[in-house]
């Protein structure tokens, strides 16, 4: 079997998080529920990539290179997943809150070669309090926070996740269904809205004050990075394109656009997005999706020989959009567009009426798919370049979402 490549190597920062968090969790506005504890890591000759995938009950944490499970962390309710943006840890959306999960695998670069570590994955008991917690968002260092029913917004450094000093900057916006993206200058781009709806953005400055807003994105959701430092924003008509103090309006070509759901590549300019057109569907099932080109400012539509859900956009190590087709098929294109691979994965398979209900999860990372199967209760790991399964293993159940580090 082909070995998995290792996936990313960390910054010698990641150091500090071996010590134990040792601030008074009464004292700390951010974090409650006792503090990681110390861990003695193991060295190890390569790297060890780690994958976390939810089910009804808990986490399961396997090894990304031959799927062998590692670990099973109990955790109750229907729980999100979302990368905390080190490497190592992973958020967990509970009714709770944001609780860190620790996947026990990490690099530390030293000159020109790195020292790779492994700890046994655990709960850490980092728990961030939110009413409703919603996005968390990666982006210049900073792992963001967003709390839908208070409003909160965390800011913490990703550097220093799992201790007591890892919140940075802490405020309120109106309560709604939102994201907010903290950069390294102290800014942090937010979503504008109210209980109902989402109707732009705002850029709040360092020192708390507005630098921008713009409020011509009705329907407001999702995100992502491209390279340049540019961002962009789902609208219902195209899309919010942020790039430095500018916020500027992107039009899709056709006058309903929902481009609610968006994977992007900090190297690469162009953002794939899904692309919804039918504005009185309950759940459309689309079968076209959009590149957003950021330096061009355009929304390109570009058909697909299948539909999609909204747990089916990745992006691979060259930038190329990948798409889990309802055929049970890998859709691979170029960021212009053309369609260079299609690699059959699982059988057939319809997104649900609910999208809390299970369905077929797609995860990339660097040159490797991972697609689960609810159907068969199985993940695979699938080698973008070829096609081929490189692992696959057996699941505690119907996994809702997956990924990795």
């Amino acid at each position: 079997m082909r070995t998995i490549p290792t996936i990313l190597t960390v910054s010698a920062v990641l150091a500090v998080s071996l010590t134990a968090c040792s601030g008074d969790p009464e004292t700390d506005s951010a974090a409650s529920g006792s503090p990681a504890s110390s861990v003695t890591p193991t060295e190890q000759r390569s790297a060890s990539p780690r994958l976390a995938a939810a089910y009804d009950g808990g986490v399961q944490i396997y090894d990304a290179t031959d799927l062998s499970s590692v670990a099973d962390l109990p955790l109750e309710g229907f729980v999100r997943l979302n990368p905390a943006g080190d490497d190592r840890y992973v958020f967990a959306s509970t009714a709770d809150g944001f609780e860190l999960i620790d996947l026990g695998s990490w690099s530390e670069a030293h000159g020109d070669h790195s020292h790779h570590y492994t700890v046994q994955p655990r709960l850490t008991g980092v728990d961030y309090a939110a009413e409703k917690p919603g996005h968390v968002v990666v982006h210049d260092g900073r792992t963001t926070l967003f709390d839908d029913g208070t409003g909160t917004v965390r800011v913490l450094d990703t550097g220093k996740l799992g201790t007591a000093d890892a919140v940075i900057d802490e405020f309120t916006v109106p309560a709604h269904h939102g994201v907010a993206v903290a950069r390294a200058d102290g800014s942090v781009v937010i979503s504008v809205g109210d209980e109902d709806s989402r109707s732009g953005l705002q850029i709040r400055g360092a020192d708390g004050k507005t630098v921008a807003e713009n409020d011509s994105c009705p329907g407001l959701h999702g995100e992502a990075a491209a390279a340049g430092g540019a961002l962009t924003f789902g609208c219902e008509d195209g899309a919010l394109l942020v790039r430095g103090e500018q916020i500027t309006k992107i039009t899709a070509p056709d006058p309903y656009a929902r481009l609610g759901n968006q994977a992007g590549d900090e190297d690469s300019p162009v953002v794939l997005t899904d692309y919804k057109t039918d504005k009185d569907a309950e759940l459309e099932r689309p079968r076209r999706f959009a590149l957003i080109d950021t330096v061009a400012g355009t929304i390109t539509p570009h058909p697909i020989d299948a539909t999609y859900s909204f747990r089916s956009l990745g992006r691979g190590r060259g930038g190329e959009a990948v798409l889990l087709g309802s055929d049970g098929a890998l859709h691979v294109f170029d960021t212009a567009g053309r369609r260079t691979a299609h690699y059959p994965v699982i059988d057939a398979w319809t997104e649900p009426d609910d999208w809390q209900e299970a369905m077929p999860v797609l995860e990339v990372i660097d040159d490797v798919a991972y697609v689960s199967d609810p159907a068969t209760e199985k993940l695979y790991a699938v080698g973008l370049d070829d096609g081929k399964t490189l692992a696959q293993a057996g699941t505690p159940g119907e996994l809702f979402e997956l990924t990795g580090a």
